[in-house]
């Protein structure tokens, strides 16, 4: 099992800065580039860019906290939260489509109709 994990591209685990503009000041993130991935994933899928991703996680915790300390941090653990929402979602999606099945439905597909 760690050969999954010890055989990774060492291209995900390699760190990369990039400059963002948070609260009107523009400054350096350093992440991974598996976390940029990420972060560039769940931007795409709210429509927004990674840099007004990052402005607004930036905004939502300072608002709710009033403080945003270690925040590279914080984006290292929104990418497992993310990730792992996503793999729960999955393990759901495919149960109701087995489900559906069971029901003799095909997933997609409209219902099937006895004659």
């Amino acid at each position: 099992m760690c050969s999954i994990y010890s055989q990774t591209d060492p291209i995900m685990y390699e760190s990369r800065s990039r400059s963002v503009r948070i609260a009107r000041v523009v400054t350096s993130i350093r992440l991974e580039n598996m976390f940029w991935e990420t972060l560039a994933e769940l931007a795409e899928n709210d429509g927004v860019t990674t840099n007004q991703l990052i402005a607004q996680l930036y905004d939502e915790v300072y608002a709710y906290r009033g403080e945003a300390t270690n925040f590279t941090s914080f984006l290292r653990v929104t990418c497992m939260r993310y990730q792992a929402v996503r793999h729960i979602a999955g393990k759901a999606g495919l149960f109701l489509n087995e489900m559906k099945l069971m029901a003799g439905k095909t997933p997609g597909l409209p219902a099937r109709q006895d004659r």
